[in-house]
């Protein structure tokens, strides 16, 4: 098992940012922690990577206990925190050659690692660090956390921020980088992301919700969904919250999703309530739930 993590808590006085963690992350495999803001995900991510220390539990990266072998962990993992902490200005080769001078390597040893990655920005190898674009930036920071050839590459919120082309490109890069065998975590708050991960765990509050493949959690959505629209999409939200027979309602791109009580219920009754309101052009269609769904449906 390359990571292990048991019963891990953490608290910042009163706050209790991490609340009795546990999961597992198999060898070769692509697990995401997927959460909003202030779920806890990035004081999980500083306990594993040795930059903080756990009030409760233990865990173990690659077999090295996370507190007593932090050297050894540090020197077998790699870390890109969600903030970009390179330094803005050294240049794009300075700071590669830099992050492998620390680690006692250098870019030629470990090029074919980095190769995909790296061809990509050695346009603007003598660009200050600061003067690149989000993307760029992005590309560089993966490659100063793979230039020592990691077991185990910890990635934090890695596409927050980036344009839809290079996070599709960036999330590209990871499935390569897994056929090479190395294991990753991955946090983000992008609920589409999770369906690109082998297994996800929901958190939220500092607790695991659930962790299974996205797949699996999917299908487990226990109701019906359905897609609705009308030309007030607004008042809409606001009358099916009002209608006595709804469980969830939550804006989903350019429709409404809706969930009901009741098991067997006509859509034909729905759509005369929302007529009474004079809503015009409604559609209303059952529709597959996502993550999301499975996510607000966990969270209530």
């Amino acid at each position: 098992m390359n990571i292990s993590v048991k019963h891990i808590s953490k608290s910042f006085k009163k706050i209790k940012a991490i609340n009795d963690i546990s999961f597992e992350v198999k060898e070769g495999e692509l697990f995401g922690l997927i959460g909003p803001d202030g779920a806890g995900k990035t004081t999980l991510f500083r306990i594993l990577t040795t930059l903080l220390i756990a009030d409760e539990g233990v865990a173990s990266i690659a077999n090295f206990d996370v507190v007593n072998d932090y050297k050894k962990i540090r020197n077998n993992v790699g870390y890109m925190p969600g903030r970009f902490s390179l330094y803005q200005d050294l240049t794009v080769e300075e700071n590669l050659s830099f992050f492998a001078t620390i680690f006692g390597t250098t870019i030629h040893e470990n090029y074919e690692l980095i190769k995909d990655i790296y061809t990509q920005i050695e346009p603007f190898k003598n660009r200050r660090a600061g003067k690149l674009s989000g993307g760029m930036k992005q590309k560089l920071a993966l490659c100063c956390a793979l230039i020592h050839k990691p077991k185990v590459l910890f990635l934090d919120e890695p596409t927050t921020g980036v344009d839809p082309v290079s996070r599709k490109e960036f999330w590209e890069m990871l499935k390569r980088l897994q056929q090479k065998g190395i294991t990753i975590l991955v946090s983000t708050p992008y609920m589409d992301e999770a369906e690109l991960c082998d297994r996800i765990a929901l958190i939220q509050h500092g607790k695991i919700l659930q962790i299974d493949t996205p797949q699996e959690i999917v299908k487990h959505y226990p109701k019906k969904i359905y897609n609705i629209s009308s030309d007030n999409m607004h008042q809409l939200i606001e009358n099916l919250k009002s209608y006595e027979h709804y469980y969830s309602v939550y804006p989903f791109g350019e429709f409404v999703h809706y969930t009901d009580k009741r098991d067997n219920f006509t859509l034909q009754e729905l759509q005369q309530y929302l007529e009474s309101k004079n809503h015009q052009n409604i559609i209303i269609k059952i529709t597959k739930p996502t993550i999301e769904d499975t996510f607000m449906e966990l969270a209530k």
